[in-house]
């Protein structure tokens, strides 16, 4: 007979104690596309306000319609979007997003019959985004680090744990803040120059272009800085191992 073994079995009752492993961060290029939504958010939420300056401006000159003419295209290729997007049981987000500054900035103009308040609604909403920005800073809670931790970091806030990224975030927020600050004050510029044709442009060179330099600053910083503290946290261990 072969003797027993009387070593003892490591087996199934140490598994608890190791820790579950974070999943990774999504590269880089997937986590810009969360943020903007792909090629298709940037046409979609872009579309019903490049239709009104194109038809506005051809309305205007050459007298071929009337300013309703140009709202009637902006808020309906919005509402059209977002239908579509419903219709196929796609998430409408993006296309919803400029659905109600829309149908609100052509109200305005509808009724004042000056194309320019149109945009006044974004315009409104930038320096209201400034504005929350930086109290936010003020109050050592900043902004861009709870909207980082909805939309890219699963819910967490591991950030306010790691002194390096509640720095950088304080600092990314203000410079989100003064970019919004500085679009809203190219726009009223044009605005109160009554140059609509300006404004028009300004709205779209302004819109989207900031958006993604910004959007990449930030992503490229919390990536570098997020990256630095995983080593750091998980380098004694694979040192004792």
């Amino acid at each position: 007979m072969q003797p027993a073994n009387t070593r003892p079995q490591h087996a199934a009752p140490d598994a608890p104690d190791q820790e579950p492993e974070e999943e990774p961060l999504p590269s880089f290029s997937e986590q810009m596309a969360q943020q903007l939504g792909g090629v298709r958010g940037l046409v979609e939420s872009s579309v019903p306000v490049l239709l009104f300056v194109i038809v506005n401006f051809l309305g205007g000159h050459f007298k071929w319609w009337s300013l309703r003419t140009s709202l009637i295209a902006a808020v309906g290729s919005a509402l059209a979007l977002a239908a579509y997007r419903l219709a196929r049981k796609e998430t409408p987000r993006h296309a919803l997003n400029g659905v109600f500054g829309v149908l609100i900035g052509g109200f305005l103009a509808y009724r004042s019959g000056d194309a320019r308040d149109f945009y006044l609604p974004g315009m409104l909403l930038s320096f209201g985004y400034a504005i929350a920005m930086l109290i936010s800073v003020a109050f050592r809670r900043p902004l861009v680090g709870w909207v980082w931790s909805v939309m890219a970091d699963g819910g967490r806030t591991r950030w306010r744990d790691i002194p390096a990224l509640t720095k950088a975030f304080g600092w990314l927020t203000v410079l989100w803040a003064a970019v919004y600050a500085g679009k809203t004050g190219v726009q009223w510029v044009f605005y109160l120059a009554h140059d609509t044709d300006l404004l028009g442009i300004a709205r779209l060179v302004l819109g989207w272009p900031p958006y993604i330099l910004l959007a990449a600053i930030t992503v490229w910083r919390v990536r570098k800085i997020v990256g630095v503290a995983d080593l750091e946290s998980t380098g004694p261990k694979h040192a004792a191992a």
